[in-house]
Order: structure tokens, then C-alpha cells, then sequence
């Protein structure tokens, strides 16, 4: 419909309304005009100066009376132009203002088993690039075989390194067996003071991964000052582990 396309250039429904009802009119008086348009009179005078406002409607007087004319169309597609122009203009203040936004930490919430595992497929948009991570073994009882196994051979085939700081548990001796397998190197933290009941993946140069598998919930973090001090004390407590 051709007002919501008008719309979709900055008009309001009665603008655009009345816009079209001034291209098929030619020069008319408001009293035409609202009724060609169906709009209010008492409505039409404000909007009539808004669309005069615009650069879209232009008004002439003759024998005492006030008609209006719709501008061509065509001058449409040149406002369009001049507006880009001006947008060109101040286009890198924009930027530099969007740069400092993207400093900003941001964060995304996930729920549920799908939600974790969005968490985890994050991971693989980084090729090449290596992942650091505290595990838990309740990752086991959360996401099923089928998927540990299509992330842990893609993750290979994107030749993505995982170093990986563990608690001592049975299940976490069946996954260090794999470790080669699945181009990881993992390191058994069994000091008595350490305990984790939640993964944490430091990926993509400023990316955190954080998933409570019993709780269901998950947060992906982006933010430099916040990965690197995480990274700094898993580097610290890889060296501590030999």
C-alpha cells in the first residue's frame, strides 16, 4: 500500500494520507483536501505544516484564498540524496561515538539446555584461536553425547586449542584421555581449596563464557578489562599446576 511505503520514508499515516491526496488533487483548498483524505479539517492545517516543513507540500494564494500543491515526486528521490550527503558528512563523529559503545561491556543471557549449548557453538566462531577454560563435570550430565561429540570434531577441524584447568573427579579422567584426541591439554587442579560448579571459557580475544549446568543459565561477556584478569589468573594457576 502506498502509505505504509510512504511511511516507511518518514511520514505519519496522515501525512502520508494527505500527501497523496494533494498529488491527485493538483492545487486545492483545505476543504477539499480533507475531505479527498478523510482527515479531520481541524487536523489537516497542523499537518499541512508539517508537510510543508518537509519540503513536500507548497502553498499559493489567489482571490483571498489559500490552496496547496504537493511538490514532484522526484524531489522526493533528491532530498533522499541530499539527506546521504549529509549523513556522509558527520558519518565519522557517528563512528567514533559507535567506537566508544563497542568498549562498553555487553552481555547475552541463555536458559535451558539449548541455551548452554549456543554458549558452547559461540566457541567455534574463532578459528584458530585458542580457548582457556575452568570445567566442571557436570557439563556430563547436561549436553548429550551427540553434540559433545559434533563440537569436539568441529572444534579439531577448526584447529581451535583448549587448555583446560579440571577438578579431580572419575569423569575427568575419562575426559583427559581424550585430550589429544580432541587437540586439548588439560591440568588436574586437586588442591583442597579448589572447587568450580561452573565452566568458564575465556575465547575470541575478549569473549567469557559462563555456564552454571545445574541451574541452566549461561552468559556470554564481552569485555577486554574483565577477560584479561581472568586470563591472567588461569595463566597463574596453569604455571602453579606444572
Amino acid at each position: 500500500m502506498m502509505i505504509d511505503k510512504l511511511q516507511d520514508f518518514g511520514l505519519n499515516e496522515k501525512e502520508a494520507r494527505l500527501y497523496l491526496a494533494a498529488l491527485e488533487l493538483g492545487e486545492a483548498s483545505v476543504q477539499r483536501l480533507a475531505k479527498k483524505s478523510k482527515i479531520k479539517r481541524t487536523t489537516v492545517y497542523d499537518t499541512l505544516e508539517a508537510l510543508k516543513d518537509k519540503g513536500l507540500i507548497f502553498s499559493s494564494l489567489r482571490d483571498k484564498h489559500r490552496y496547496y500543491t504537493a511538490t514532484d515526486p522526484r524531489e522526493l528521490e533528491q532530498k533522499l540524496e541530499e539527506k546521504k550527503v549529509g549523513l556522509r558528512a558527520i558519518l565519522p563523529e557517528l563512528l567514533s561515538i559507535t567506537n566508544l559503545i563497542d568498549k562498553k561491556p555487553k552481555i547475552k543471557f541463555y536458559e535451558g539446555d539449548e541455551g548452554l549449548k549456543e554458549i558452547y557453538l559461540d566457541t567455534l566462531n574463532y578459528p584458530e584461536q585458542p580457548i582457556w577454560a575452568w570445567v566442571t563435570d557436570d557439563v556430563f550430565d547436561v549436553l548429550d553425547e551427540d553434540f559433545l561429540y559434533y563440537y569436539l570434531n568441529t572444534r579439531v577441524k577448526k584447529k581451535i586449542p583448549a587448555y583446560v584447568i579440571v577438578p579431580d573427579t572419575p569423569d575427568i579422567r575419562k575426559y583427559r584421555a581424550l585430550d589429544q584426541k580432541f587437540l586439548r591439554r588439560t591440568k588436574v587442579d586437586s588442591s583442597n581449596g579448589f572447587s568450580t560448579k561452573v565452566e568458564i571459557d575465556l575465547y575470541g580475544q575478549n569473549k567469557i563464557g559462563i555456564m552454571s549446568f545445574k541451574e541452566k543459565i549461561g552468559f556470554i561477556v564481552e569485555s577486554q578489562n574483565l577477560f584479561d584478569t581472568l586470563k591472567s589468573i588461569f595463566n597463574s594457576s596453569w604455571e602453579r599446576l606444572g
